[in-house]
């Protein structure tokens, strides 16, 4: 069976921690075989404000945007044809693993241009083989929002 931490808190009237939960439930013979935690996995991925996106110099089908994290402003080189200024979307920064491409970012140069980064799309999420551009977030939602809480991905399963 699979339960999600809230449930199982809601249910034993209790606010222990995942650890002592998974601990009691296996020193009751309910082995625990193991907790997915997504928003772990998804932890670097947050929403970001493309505050500039200006054709590529030197290449026909990619931007130079600067995107804002809540952080820090970040210049990241982007092919998505959605990619434009004024938008809100979901932010990789370099040392992100990236779960529907299996694939870690490095800071890295894009035909001369610096790229700290990437917006992603749901593919690259491992949400649907959606890749015809980068995750649309709406205006509204805070720039530096994690991924997992604005998908409910937030409660370990």
């Amino acid at each position: 069976m699979k339960f999600t931490l809230s449930w199982l808190q809601e249910h034993l009237d209790t606010s222990a921690t995942l650890d002592e939960i998974t601990g009691k439930l296996t020193a009751l013979g309910l082995e625990v075989e193991r907790v997915e935690d997504r928003a772990a996995t998804f932890a670097p991925f947050r929403v970001a404000y493309v505050e500039k996106a200006e054709k590529h110099p030197d290449a026909d089908r990619l931007r130079v945007c600067v995107v804002d994290t809540g952080k820090e402003k970040l210049q990241v080189v982007c092919g998505a044809p959605n990619a434009r200024a004024g938008m809100n979307g979901v932010f990789a920064p370099a040392g992100s693993f990236v779960p529907g491409t299996g694939m870690t970012l490095k800071k890295g140069v894009i035909r001369g241009q610096e790229s700290n980064g990437m917006l992603v799309s749901e593919r690259e999420m491992g949400m649907s083989d959606e890749s015809e551009g980068i995750i649309e977030i709406a205006a509204d939602v805070p720039v530096g929002t994690p991924f997992a809480t604005l998908y409910g991905l937030d409660d370990p399963v």
